[in-house]
């Protein structure tokens, strides 16, 4: 383990990486276990108050306010890290938000955040970010999809409609940018133990991820390039059987175990108020 830990930090340290939503939760441990491997981390966040305090813990040279909506924001928070860091390796597209409920309820504002953040920012920073590599011939877009890329979830659909997109966009890029010397990976992590899934129920016999199990996983995948990676890896394996299976099969054992509850009936809504009203989900 040791040896392996050796190998993976010497592919890692000394590369330029850029981390959205980068001030907490999973964008947070990537940075942080990015940093202790070597790697020039650099952090980008909506919220300029958290990213500047958690960038100056950990004691990075770019900490900056992100909105990555917007292409002026993208574009600046990139031209940063190029000159204080050095040319861009690798960008770690990790900012999200979730709302949760019916969908058939669920305000056209907050749909639209959802889709703008999950989706629109995704494709801005792959675009910014591939735009820089290409004419270098190397580089490495890291992009955070979900379980959700793969298996519907009542309660999340925009979320899933978003994650789904994720993959699709990720692999297209791949196959359209084939032989040009970039890497995309696209990471699908189950529920992870984070704010976003606050007052969220549980499944039977589902164990939620860790942030550091999903930075374990973007470490892997930075120093030795893969397409999709599922965290934890067992639940690929799942997530594959399911897909096999008819549809209402599927949906049927989900419902046995309480996939279709955990963002409807067992919702606490009163546990998300803070998070909601931070990221614009209520």
């Amino acid at each position: 383990m040791h040896a392996r830990r050796k190998t993976v930090g010497m592919k890692v340290s000394g590369k330029t990486v850029a981390v959205t939503g980068g001030a907490r939760g999973i964008g947070l441990a990537i940075a942080t276990a990015l940093h202790g491997l070597g790697a020039k981390v650099a952090i980008g966040d909506i919220d300029e108050a958290a990213v500047h305090e958690a960038g100056g813990r950990l004691g990075l040279a770019v900490r900056r306010g992100l909105d990555v909506t917007e292409r002026q924001s993208f574009a600046a928070f990139l031209d940063a890290v190029e000159v204080e860091l050095g040319p861009l390796d690798v960008l770690v597209n990790n900012a999200g938000v979730i709302a949760a409920g019916s969908a058939v309820d669920e305000p056209d504002a907050v749909t639209q955040r959802v889709l703008d953040v999950n989706i629109g920012g995704v494709i801005l920073g792959t675009k910014l970010a591939a735009q820089r590599m290409l004419p270098r011939g190397r580089g490495h877009i890291v992009n955070i999809g979900s379980m959700g890329s793969v298996l519907p979830c009542a309660g999340i659909a925009t979320y899933c409609a978003t994650k789904h997109a994720v993959l699709g966009f990720t692999d297209s890029v791949r196959m359209e940018t084939r032989g040009r010397g970039l890497h995309f990976s696209t990471i699908m992590p189950t529920l992870t133990n984070t704010e976003m899934i606050a007052g969220v129920g549980h499944a039977r016999g589902f164990k939620n991820a860790e942030p550091q199990d999903v930075a374990r996983a973007v470490v892997g995948v930075i120093a030795k390039p893969t397409r999709r990676v599922v965290v934890p890896r067992s639940m690929g394996i799942m997530a594959s059987a399911q897909r096999l299976m008819p549809q209402g099969l599927a949906e049927a054992i989900g419902r046995a175990v309480g996939t279709d509850r955990v963002f409807t009936s067992d919702l606490q809504t009163d546990k998300r108020r803070d998070y909601a009203r931070r990221t614009g989900t209520s």
